[in-house]
């Protein structure tokens, strides 16, 4: 039986009070996961801003050599000169509607130096520009004081928004009159899809004229004083002369912009707040969660503890309750009896623990080699099982079609896989018993080829493509013919892996090269490269960054100890251009020396 003041339920007022201590730990994860995804989307909004920048210059600074270049062309001086000549207007009318279609322009129109519009590509439309006077626009100004006129306005005319290039058409000194270019930016709103991010674009008077949200068209972002609104009122850029004040709540946006300066516009990427929110109300729930499992974990310790004690209180006071009949009955002799029996037993425990941890320990030594051999076998055998397999499917099909012969072909290179993986077998029980083979003579570039043939179909299927750079000559080399295309291979298959992740395009580079008393064959891939970690380690059994699934972080370590057994070396590098190289030296051989072959 308990003591009455025994605890009898775990003390969840100290549980609560830990829970009280830990819960400020939720505050910095928040902290952390804001900065982190606040500077994720900031990143992505960056590059985008970048895009849309280059996308919206590169729309406008197509048409702005024009009216300079046209301004050249006879018949459209001749109009110039001939104002009243309806044959010299109508061939400007026509030569300017094919000029439109072949550069893509809004409307190409001519005006004369009071600003009348004499020929437009628009000539025989509804909103044509011809006869009508556009003098007041800045464009016509600008140009006709001899600069490159520019301006971004709503057409009184036609109605449609379109930024205007326009260029004096001189004759010397004469001026005879304004060649101008409009352009269609109503495609740069359309590129922007629907996204929960919003574009903007402001003109030098803080007035949105293209943006991806169209009540937000034509409003003013900022506050325009007096001399701004006559300026407005003067050149008619927008569809009113008061424009309406846009009202944002700038604390629920993530706001980037970029200035232009050739223009004067404003180009921002509003990103909603509730992109960052929502991944760290999901992080912070994570960590509480967290936090709740470790308190309830805590919670069942505590629990686990307070029965061991009271196991303990009720052994110790049986215990006080034998001793004190014993030392009631014999206390000399009893109390003796009693400590050799507590010794004898206490001896027995410990003999019976040490023989359980040396079985323990013996048990643990045999599944550490067992798995070493069995994840070793299965790494190595992997890449021939399947080329076999692919080879027995198409001979099922060659039999089927009857082409007997090719299905013969087949057949025999299933039996060279068979030897080949027993060769392996052979190579890594020599390897875990630290034999030593005498090398032979082996020819670099039919290794190679055996290599890419077994992993043909995994790289053709993920589309990496091969460069190779190999001598027409023959090179030998020092090495075992199994060991060589078992390094070859494992380099390739790690190639392949590592160009998984990778979008296209995919490629891996072959060389090879005499490099002093050796050969270097160096392998290189456009992958991720090598991470620090991944550097000094790479060498370990069992290191892998892939998942277990994908890989037991054996083929380099076996790859390393292969090349060192054949006196050769492998070095590990990042490209300077990106991904990963490795390196392989092997000691020459002289094509008139043969070395024993390997069993």
């Amino acid at each position: 039986m308990t003591s009455p003041d025994s605890p009898r339920r775990p003390r969840w007022r100290n549980l609560a009070l830990v829970a009280l201590l830990l819960a400020p730990l939720l505050w910095p994860l928040q902290q952390l996961a804001e900065r982190y995804y606040s500077n994720e989307l900031i990143e992505q909004n960056r590059q985008t801003l970048d895009l849309y920048v280059a996308n919206l210059l590169g729309s406008l600074r197509r048409y702005e050599v024009l009216p300079r270049i046209l301004g050249d062309l006879p018949t459209l001086r001749t109009a110039l000169r001939q104002p009243d000549d309806p044959a010299a207007k109508d061939q400007a009318n026509r030569l300017l509607n094919q000029l439109r279609k072949e550069t893509g322009a809004d409307v190409i129109y001519l005006m004369a130096p009071d600003g009348n519009t004499l020929a437009a590509s628009n000539w025989n439309e509804e909103d044509s520009f011809v006869s009508r006077n556009f003098a007041f626009r800045p464009y016509f100004r600008e140009a006709m004081a001899g600069e490159l006129g520019r301006f971004f306005g709503l057409g009184t005319t036609s109605g449609k928004r379109g930024y205007y290039f326009g260029a004096a058409v001189r004759d010397g000194d004469e001026t005879l009159g304004v060649l101008v270019v409009k352009v269609d930016l109503d495609h740069t709103e359309t590129l922007w899809g629907s996204t929960p991010e919003q574009l903007m674009v402001t003109d030098g008077f803080g007035v949105v004229i293209l943006t991806s949200k169209p009540e937000w068209r034509f409003r003013a972002s900022r506050a325009l004083d007096a001399e701004e609104r006559e300026q407005i009122a003067s050149d008619r850029p927008y569809p009113t002369l008061e424009p309406r004040d846009l009202t944002l709540d700038i604390d629920t946006w993530l706001i980037q912009s970029r200035e232009l300066k050739e223009t004067g516009w404003t180009v921002r990427i509003l990103a909603p707040i509730s992109l960052v929110e929502r991944p760290v109300q999901t992080v912070v729930a994570i960590g509480a969660a967290t936090l709740a499992a470790l308190l309830l974990l805590l919670g069942l310790l505590m629990q686990r503890r307070r029965h061991y004690l009271e196991r303990i209180a009720l052994d110790a006071k049986a215990r006080q309750q034998l001793e004190r009949r014993v030392q009631e009955r014999t206390q000399d002799l009893e109390a003796l009896n009693s400590r050799l029996k507590e010794e004898v037993l206490e001896r027995e425990q410990a003999q019976q623990e040490l023989v359980r941890a040396q079985d323990e320990l013996l048990q643990a030594g045999k599944l550490s080699a067992l798995g070493t051999m069995s994840a070793s076998i299965s790494h190595e055998l992997n890449q021939p099982l399947g080329a076999i397999r692919s080879y027995a499917d198409n001979a099922g099909v060659l039999l089927d079609q009857q082409r007997n012969d090719e299905a013969r072909d087949n057949l025999k290179l299933i039996s060279e896989l068979t030897a080949r993986m027993a060769s392996i077998i052979a190579h890594l029980r020599a390897f875990a018993r630290r034999d030593r083979h005498a090398p032979e003579r082996v020819a670099l570039q039919p290794a190679l080829d055996d290599a890419l043939a077994l992993l043909a179909k995994r790289r053709q299927a993920m589309g990496v493509e091969l460069i190779r750079d190999l001598p027409d000559a023959t090179l030998w080399v020092q090495a075992g013919e199994t060991r060589l295309r078992q390094i070859i291979s494992n380099l390739l298959s790690n190639a392949l892996d590592a160009l998984v992740e990778r979008p296209p395009v995919r490629r891996i580079w072959l060389r090879a090269e005499r490099q002093g008393e050796g050969v270097l064959l160096t392998l290189r891939d456009n992958g991720p490269g090598f991470s620090d970690e991944a550097m000094q380690r790479a060498r370990e059994p069992f290191f892998t960054t892939k998942t277990s699934a994908q890989g037991l972080g054996l083929g380099l370590a076996i790859c390393d100890t292969l090349a060192r057994a054949l006196d050769g070396e492998l070095t590990l590098a990042n490209h300077p251009e990106g991904g990963a190289q490795i390196s392989l030296y092997l000691h020459c051989a002289d094509p008139g020396v043969a070395f024993p072959s390997e069993d």
